[in-house]
C-alpha cells in the first residue's frame, strides 16, 4: 500500500512537471518565415521598363500571380518571432502590356530605407535615370593611403584565381 502511494504521488509529480514544461517561460519557441524574402536592395535595382525576367532575376519568383490580373506580381513576407507578433510584408509589381515594369507598391518605395522613413532620417539615396549613352560616368575618388578602403582595395587586387579542378570521367565499360 505504501509504494502504491508513493508511485502514484511520483507519477503525479512527473505529469505536472510535464505540463508545466508545455507553457513555462523559458521553452524555445521557433521563429516562423514564410513568403519570398524582400529587402530594400532589391527594390532599389529595380527600374521602369525591366522586362518580366529582369524582375524574376532580382526578385525571385512572385508568391502569388493572380489569373484574373496577369500583369501583377505579389511577393509576400511573414515572420514571426517564437512568442512574438506576427510581422508581414508586402510588395506588388505591376507590368504592363509589353511585359514591363510600369510600377511597384507596397511596404517598400526605391531609394527609401523603411528605419530611417519612419525615424525621419534622409539617408541620402536618390533614385536617378541611367546615365545617357554620350554622358561619362564620373571617376571614383581613390581611398587615402592606409585607410581601411585602401586595404580592402589592395586584398581585392591581390587575390589570385585558382581554377577548379574537373573531375575525370566516370569509366562506364562493363567488366
Amino acid at each position: 500500500m505504501q509504494n502504491t502511494k508513493l508511485l502514484l504521488t511520483s507519477f503525479t509529480f512527473v505529469g505536472l512537471l510535464a505540463l508545466a514544461g508545455c507553457s513555462f517561460p523559458g521553452v524555445y519557441k521557433i521563429d516562423i518565415q514564410q513568403g519570398n524574402v524582400v529587402t530594400q536592395d532589391m527594390i532599389d535595382q529595380l527600374r521602369p521598363g525591366m522586362t518580366r525576367r529582369q524582375v524574376r532575376f532580382i526578385m525571385g519568383n512572385p508568391l502569388l500571380t493572380d489569373t484574373f490580373h496577369a500583369d501583377r506580381w505579389d511577393y509576400l513576407y511573414s515572420l514571426q518571432p517564437g512568442g512574438g507578433e506576427r510581422q508581414q510584408e508586402r510588395v506588388s509589381v505591376i507590368f504592363n502590356g509589353n511585359d514591363q515594369l510600369v510600377s511597384l507598391s507596397g511596404d517598400f518605395m526605391p531609394g527609401v530605407s523603411r528605419d530611417e522613413a519612419l525615424l525621419g532620417k534622409d539617408n541620402g539615396t536618390n533614385v536617378t535615370a541611367p546615365a545617357k549613352e554620350g554622358e561619362q560616368p564620373k571617376s571614383e575618388v581613390p581611398a587615402k593611403p592606409g585607410s581601411l578602403l585602401d586595404k580592402i582595395q589592395k586584398d581585392v587586387d591581390g587575390v589570385e584565381t585558382v581554377p577548379v579542378p574537373t573531375p575525370q570521367p566516370l569509366d562506364t565499360s562493363p567488366q
